[in-house]
């Protein structure tokens, strides 16, 4: 079987930790190639999703000293979905296999191995790397997280529980990957959609190395809204649902208004009726919203505005060399 690895790693503001990550993962790529599961054309490529401190730098620098490594550069900031799918997409045209991960270091590295033998010897084409526990992650990140991937699930988007962006795909499935031309990314509702023929090796993720967090809460709850807005049209429907409810409950009351007319026995209600009254318009003020989420994802799909724009790529100059 084809065995030229690539890995791919976004990086947005990475200098604190890129330089130890070249190292373990050199380290790594000697002990593969050493043992035959990868062969010597196989290469760490580094996405430089516009930083603005000195990470594209130390990749010009890492990649003169180190033949392992090579890099592309966005043309501005474009996201961590993007810098990995201009990754995956340029990685694609030179391995069979490509793995991605994040720079920090908090993904084991040895997962590498197990994921490679699944691939090599079982014939996977997709290896997705889950997490066996949250103990490292503190009680209100650990709640949110397992939160939204049950809520996903409750929405019909198909994923892979406790599964971030380090999986491992093939040429093949990368290839397929391509077709999916969309705006509004969801990588990992994507390729569970894809298909063909997958596994799931666990790991117990680490400490992030160095540096701060880029996905604080505020791009937490976007990421994850993006995801629902992107995969399923359950939120559409349970407006619907909603808008039957409240009729019921309306002609509830309007029986139980009348029956309280003839009875001669009405009760002043102003306050019931002005809370209905703000009720009901909260309720349609974010239904608008939710349906104006869809339609404003729709138009950005209709401009086929390119996803990311690659200003520099290392790899081919060192082909065109």
């Amino acid at each position: 079987m084809k065995n030229t690895l690539y890995m791919v790693i976004p990086c947005y503001n990475e200098e604190e930790v890129i330089l130890e990550t070249t190292k373990r993962l050199h380290e790594k790529y000697d002990d593969l190639i050493k043992r035959k599961l990868i062969s010597k054309k196989s290469k760490i490529l580094y996405v430089n999703d516009g930083s603005k401190d000195k990470t594209w730098e130390l990749i010009l620098k890492i990649t003169k000293e180190d033949s392992y490594f090579s890099g592309i550069s966005l043309s501005r900031n474009r996201g961590h979905q993007n810098a990995l799918v201009a990754g995956l997409l340029t990685a694609k045209d030179y391995a069979d296999v490509v793995i991605s991960m994040d720079a920090d270091l908090q993904d084991d590295i040895h997962t590498i191995d197990t994921m490679l033998t699944k691939y090599l010897d079982e014939g996977v084409e997709i290896v997705y790397g889950v997490r066996s526990s949250r103990q490292t992650d503190s009680l209100f990140k650990r709640t949110t997280a397992q939160g939204f991937y049950k809520f996903m699930q409750f929405m019909g988007v198909d994923v892979v529980y406790n599964h971030a962006d380090f999986r491992l795909t093939t040429k093949n499935v990368l290839n397929h990957f391509a077709d999916y031309k969309e705006v509004n990314l969801f990588l990992r509702g994507i390729f569970p959609l894809i298909g063909f023929k997958s596994d799931i090796v666990y790991y117990e993720r680490k400490e992030r190395f160095a540096g701060e967090s880029k996905y604080p809460l505020k791009k937490m709850l976007n990421f994850a809204w993006d995801g629902i807005t992107s995969f399923s049209v359950r939120p559409l429907r349970l407006i619907c649902v909603l808008g039957f409810i409240i009729l019921f409950i309306s002609l509830c009351v309007m029986i139980y208004s009348v029956i309280m007319k003839i009875l001669a026995n009405t009760i002043e209600g102003w306050a019931f009726l002005a809370i209905s009254i703000w009720f009901i318009g909260a309720l349609q003020m974010i239904s608008i919203g939710i349906i104006g989420e869809y339609v404003g994802k729709m138009y950005n799909e209709t401009k086929s505005r390119p996803r990311f724009i690659v200003e520099k790529n290392l790899l081919e100059s060192k082909n065109d060399k």
